[in-house]
């Protein structure tokens, strides 16, 4: 963060920096344990040969997903949601719509840690 002039650290103009932060990250969590949960059924429709164990993985990890958006108030939660996205970059290895989605939100979690440098410091 750049200073202006006085040496102090420039405010990001929130109320409680954290908090948005924290926010910021659950909700992307969040939507991703939405959108894998609603993706089994047209994954299913497009692959076809979607079995038991990769349905059970989907929804392990969109459980994780959910659980670790409410733990966002934990300093470890952040470095769980990295281990989360490539986790769910490796299921691509069981069907490669699942490799796409992980690419799509290993972009989005990458953009939340990106705010959360810039705001936190």
């Amino acid at each position: 963060m750049t200073g202006d002039g006085d040496g102090q650290p420039r405010r990001s103009g929130l109320r409680n920096p954290q908090r948005a932060v924290r926010g910021l990250g659950a909700a992307a969590l969040a939507l991703e344990a939405l959108v894998l949960l609603l993706a089994i059924q047209p994954i299913r429709a497009v692959g076809g040969d979607l079995g038991g164990a990769v349905i059970a993985v989907v929804v392990a990890l969109a459980v994780v997903a959910a659980v670790l958006a409410g733990m966002m108030r934990r300093p470890w939660a952040w470095h769980a949601g990295t281990v989360l996205q490539a986790l769910l970059l490796l299921s691509g290895l069981l069907h490669w719509s699942l490799f796409v989605l992980g690419v799509m939100f290993a972009l989005v979690w990458a953009y939340a840690l990106h705010v959360r440098r810039v705001i936190l410091g």
